[in-house]
């Protein structure tokens, strides 16, 4: 089979990674790609949200299957026109990639599917957020409505931090037009995971659960990020819990979006606070999280490839998973200065030690190759993937691969997995 797959991230290196395991691979393409994808499949010079030029390769090539990565082009909707020319494609059309594209759409049909999640109110005005937030107090959560690359969420513990976010997002527009409506939102006490399932528009199969660190420094302190690491499986999400998640936020999302006429096809990443009352819906992603999608596809047993294509062509049903016994766990090697300002063009060194520790897979985020030599070129930049029998040992061999590389200019979080070691696994 022919293979596309659109993105240039950490998470697609990881889908073309696996993929590239395959027997029923023939072709292997990435658009746009970066300088890891680039050693297991044929980069292209498309950018990840030229959807037209998209389709018209994937059609000229005659692509087997398009694996769309990002959000962004399933928004603009690249999976539609994908099928639309007769192109088999794992992503949701653009109307059921609304429930990312717009936060106060998605909190609109958890609430018609009768989802447990947060209260909410979506406002268009400043004065009218602002007095909400003053009548629910603090904590209280604060979020761009559009796609703000996965950074438009401000966790406000005081009332002081909310208002600022107000004037930030849709005053300042720190975030663009994605800032022109904000949802506002109960603070949900407990602990976080993301939650992956697969879905072919009525069935849904559960993946697996992983833990994510948004905030960018030790402790989790500083400013989100669109993720410093992960590790999967987490204990927070036990084999009941994984059940009532399943039945209370990823059935009823499939059937309230086949009801609406905008049937779910793709993997669907919930994100998930597991409170003292339960699971509850803290928001849904149309796409593979970043960095959670390289130790999912680091645990995976089964080839993907036969997996997407049934999810493709509504044959989920049929699917039966197969997953290591080992750990995966992430560490996100990042540009000094994100999640703001960094310098782009800087050398990395030590790829080859890092790689040959053992467990360790390093897959690329921001990264080109320039004069034969790797650069970062963007704010997280590489993904150190370790695989180990608990999650000390995953976490041991991934700290040691990170310790090989030379590159002053990078850093990461040294405390992945904390929760999971502090409770001895």
């Amino acid at each position: 089979m022919k293979v596309l797959v659109v993105g240039s991230g950490g998470r697609e290196h990881a889908l073309c990674w696996k993929l590239k395991q395959s027997p029923l691979l023939s072709r292997l393409w990435c658009a746009p790609g970066n300088a890891g994808i680039a050693a297991v499949a044929e980069c292209l010079a498309i950018g990840s949200e030229k959807v037209d030029e998209l389709v018209a390769f994937a059609a000229a090539n005659a692509v087997d299957l398009v694996v769309v990565g990002p959000e962004a082009p399933l928004v603009l909707g690249l999976a539609d026109k994908c099928r639309a020319v007769g192109i088999k494609v794992f992503g949701p059309s653009a109307a059921a990639a609304e429930l990312e594209g717009s936060k106060g759409f998605m909190k609109d049909v958890a609430a018609k599917a009768g989802i447990p999640t947060a209260w909410y109110g979506r406002f268009r005005d400043m004065d009218a957020a602002k007095s909400f937030i003053r009548e629910k107090g603090a904590p209280i959560v604060v979020k761009t409505d559009g796609l703000a690359a996965g950074k438009g969420v401000v966790v406000a513990m005081t009332l002081d931090e909310a208002l600022a976010a107000v004037d930030a997002m849709m005053g300042d527009k720190v975030f663009g037009d994605a800032g022109d409506e904000l949802v506002i939102e109960e603070f949900l006490d407990g602990e976080e995971c993301s939650f992956f399932a697969l879905c072919d528009g009525k069935t849904a199969v559960p993946l697996a659960a992983a833990q994510d660190h948004k905030r960018v420094g030790d402790g989790d302190t500083g400013p989100n990020t669109g993720g410093m690491g992960a590790y999967s499986p987490t204990p927070v999400v036990t084999p009941d819990i994984q059940a009532k998640i399943m039945e209370s936020s990823i059935l009823p999302l499939v059937r309230t979006m086949a009801g609406m006429g905008r049937p779910y096809t793709g993997v669907l990443f919930a994100g998930i606070m597991v409170t003292e009352h339960g699971p509850k819906l803290l928001e849904y992603n149309v796409r593979f999280g970043d960095p959670e999608c390289q130790v999912l596809m680091a645990r995976l047993k089964s080839d993907l490839l036969p997996v997407l294509l049934a999810g493709a062509e509504g044959r989920l049903s049929e699917v039966t998973l197969e997953w290591r016994d080992e750990v995966a766990l992430v560490v996100v090697m990042a540009a000094m200065g994100y999640p703001g300002s960094y310098e782009k063009n800087t050398v990395i060194g030590g790829l080859e030690a890092a790689g040959a520790v053992e467990g360790v897979t390093v897959l690329h985020a921001g990264t080109a190759l320039k004069d034969g030599k790797v650069v970062a070129t963007g704010g997280r930049v590489l993904g150190v993937t370790a695989i180990g029998a608990t999650v000390s040992e995953a976490r041991q061999r991934a700290y040691a691969a990170v310790d090989c590389l030379d590159w002053p200019q990078g850093f990461c979080r040294r405390d992945i997995a904390w929760r999971a070691v502090a409770r001895g696994l």
